[in-house]
This record gives C-alpha cells, structure tokens and sequence, in this order.
C-alpha cells in the first residue's frame, strides 16, 4: 500500500505542477473543471445514486454548471483592472461556497444528530455536493488568475502556497497526532484524528508560512492579514477533510473511488482542498487585495 501511494504521488506531482504552472489560464480552467466533474462522478454515490446513468447526470450538472459560470466571465477578465476585487460572477459562486463550510461545521460538530436533517434526502446531499464542488473551482481558477497579466506566474505560486499549506497540515497532523495523539477530535467522524494532531498540523503550517514570508519578502504591515488567512485557510482544510469522512460514513463506504492506486479516489485526495480554496479566496480578499 505504502509503495502504491509513493508511486502514484511520484507520478502526480509533476502532472499537478505542470498544470498548475505551465498550463494557458483556459487550458488550467479546464483542468480543473475535469478535475472538479470526476469529484462529481464520486460524490454521486455518497447521495445515494448508483445507476450509471443518474452518475452520468450528477456529474454533467457540475460541468454545466461550471462552464456556464466560464461563459458569463471570461477567464482573463476575472479580477477588476482598478484594484476593486472578483467579477460577481465569480465572488458570488466562492461566498456561497464560504457560508456552505460554516453550514458543513455545524453539521460535523453536530453528527450523528445532524444527520437526521439530510441523511434520507438525495436533493439535499446533492445540493452539498454542488456547494462543495462549484465554489472550489471558482476559487481555484480565481487563484490562478491573480495578477496574470502582469505575472503569469504569480496565481501559480499562490495555489502552490495553498498545496504546501494543506499538505503540512496532513503532514504534521499524522506525525504529531502518531506520536502524541491521545484526544480524539471528532470520534464520530473521524476516529483517527486528535486535537494534539490538529495543533501538530497547525504548528508545521505555521513554520511553511514563515518560510514563504520571508522568501516572498512579505511586508511586515501585512502579517496579520497574512497570517490570518494562512491560519484560517489550514482550519478550513480541516473540516474539508471531516467533511468528507462525514459523508462516507453515513454513505457507508471507506474511500469515495479507486482510481488513485494507495490514494483511493479523487475526491478523497482533494477533500481538504474544496474547503481551503473558497475560504483562502475570501481571506485574500478581504485581507489582502
């Protein structure tokens, strides 16, 4: 199993920087539009739907919809010229995102009772799904779009930052909550993770800030926006992640697809990531724009 993980992550993490970095901003847009559609695909069961035909239907009502939001806004005309923020278009997709994840906080900090408000509803986990997947993609594509005209490269580095944040939260998370773990964080969820893990991941999120302050040359009247939504961004990669667990337990199942050999499937190596996207975008925002 460890070596299956180690050589898929071996052969992904290339195909993730090229496309991150080497992509036009429409060819990234589309990738992460089949990106966010075979997270579609995975979520389909967890709302009840196995017939290959209602899969089909769920994940073709994701790309529509993303693509209708690519039609109205042009992928190059994102950002406002004058400095004055997202098109609507787009920011409205990314808030409803970020009041989902304060409804989806709720629910974890409340499951197993919350279940009983969504677990017999196909329609309901359907419209999670969509809050879950649609605003992700807005984020990510809005990220990547940051300052593209004067620096293509510059809303690469940014969605790299928030990889290298997410995944020294998993990191630090796994290594502190192994050796230190002793209370459990949310049980009914997520027997495996421990409030000693979380503070573990937060510490070494903390010290990838630090270096990616001082490399970048961050100023120091922008700490606090800078620091406040890193902190901000690892938290919500958090819940992404028990989001997730929340689902496949009441679903019943223990990864949400096969097609990553070690990893499981799409969904579950991007849980933490649907969450930190709409929510590092609002930060950046309202901090830091």
């Amino acid at each position: 199993m460890l070596k299956q993980r180690i050589i898929t992550a071996l052969v992904l993490l290339p195909l993730a920087l090229y496309c991150v970095f080497l992509l036009p901003l429409a060819g990234f847009a589309i990738f992460a539009q089949v990106l966010l559609m075979l997270g579609a695909w995975e979520w389909s069961p967890l709302m009840g739907l196995h017939r290959l035909s209602s899969r089909i239907a769920y994940t073709l009502l994701v790309g529509v919809i993303i693509s209708s939001l690519t039609y109205i806004t042009p992928i190059t005309d994102l950002w406002h010229p004058e400095g004055l923020g997202l098109v609507k278009s787009m920011l409205y997709p990314i808030i409803a995102g970020g009041v989902w994840w304060v409804i989806a906080l709720g629910l974890i900090v409340n499951y197993p009772s919350s279940r009983r408000m969504w677990s017999r509803s196909r329609i309901i986990v359907g419209i999670f799904g969509l809050l879950t997947l649609v605003p992700a993609w807005a984020a990510l594509v809005a990220i990547r779009s940051i300052e593209y005209e004067i620096n293509p490269l510059q809303g690469g580095f940014t969605v790299l930052f928030i990889l290298l944040l997410v995944w020294a939260a998993d990191v630090g998370a796994y290594f502190a909550g192994v050796r230190y773990g002793r209370n459990k964080m949310m049980p009914a969820v997520s027997p495996g993770k421990t409030m000693e893990g979380l503070c573990g991941g937060i510490s070494l999120a903390f010290v990838v800030m630090m270096v990616v302050a001082h490399w970048a040359k961050i100023p120091a009247d922008q700490f606090t926006g800078y620091y406040l939504t890193g902190l901000l961004t690892v938290i919500a990669s958090v819940f992404g992640d028990l989001n997730e667990s929340m689902f496949k337990r009441c679903a019943g199942v223990k990864d949400s697809g096969s097609i990553l050999p070690g990893h499981g499937g799409i969904l579950d190596r991007i849980d933490s990531l649907t969450a930190a996207l709409p929510v590092f975008t609002l930060a950046y925002i309202w901090f830091l724009h």
